[in-house]
């Protein structure tokens, strides 16, 4: 079989389906918020380890796009983190080209009605789209912040990770938090608050800026996962302002 044959959506979904067992499934259903193992369903998990679909990824990440589309497709939950680990590490791979990004971003954000759990979101949004991102108008994070999908929203800050960590760059990530500090998600809320504290690494005075002006008021897990590198004081004083 040649390997062309092998980097097939069928041949992967094959793989994942030989590493289920039931003591990951019972791991799974204690672990994610949102978890089903109901094989009617269109979104559930068949108990399968994540470093195994991790490991496997990384022997298709030359996957044809249309192949990771189908993957995509798969209601089983595993399948669909196999999907979006190829496209995070291929995109994290030096040999990946321009035009395999571009495809990689355009399916991410094309098909985000397949992205509906925090670990997919995760998986590519910061190494697919926020690379992709990093020289053009990042215009669709802004559309997909003010989303009425909560995934979306989160993939809306969690892909300014690139800015922040390959950039030293945190305009966006501050202008994405402003549309988020308010939302009613605990997922988006633990995204903007991971975003922020990663911010406040590259610029501090602004991260005590954001929360001079929204401590009193944003949802307490943002708050609380904000301010984590703070100094105990600091930490102490931001939650005595929260309402």
């Amino acid at each position: 079989m040649s390997m062309a044959n092998k980097l097939t959506a069928a041949s992967f979904s094959e793989r994942i389906s030989s590493l289920r067992s039931d003591e990951e499934l019972k791991k799974h259903q204690r672990y994610f918020k949102f978890v089903a193992d109901d094989q009617n369903s269109d979104d559930y998990f068949i108990g399968v380890r994540m470093g195994s679909i991790f490991d496997l990824a990384k022997q298709h990440i030359e996957m044809p796009v249309d192949e990771i589309e189908k993957l995509m497709e798969s209601p089983v939950h595993e399948v669909r983190v196999g999907a979006l680990s190829i496209m995070g590490q291929c995109a994290k791979d030096k040999k990946c080209s321009d035009e395999r990004l571009k495809e990689l971003a355009d399916l991410y954000l094309r098909r985000h009605d397949r992205i509906n759990n925090w670990d997919l979101v995760d998986l590519a949004a910061y190494y697919v789209v926020g690379k992709y991102l990093a020289d053009k108008p990042r215009d669709v994070l802004y559309k997909l912040a003010r989303s009425k999908n909560m995934w979306e929203r989160r993939s809306a800050i969690v892909a300014t990770a690139h800015f922040i960590l390959k950039q030293k760059q945190v305009d966006d990530t501050f202008k994405i938090a402003e549309i988020l500090v308010n939302d009613r998600e605990d997922l988006v809320n633990k995204g903007t608050g991971w975003m922020l504290r990663a911010a406040g690494d590259v610029d501090r005075n602004r991260l005590l800026a954001f929360l001079d002006k929204h401590a009193a008021t944003m949802p307490r897990i943002l708050l609380r996962y904000s301010i984590e590198k703070l100094e105990k004081d600091q930490r102490e004083h931001y939650l005595r302002l929260k309402k």
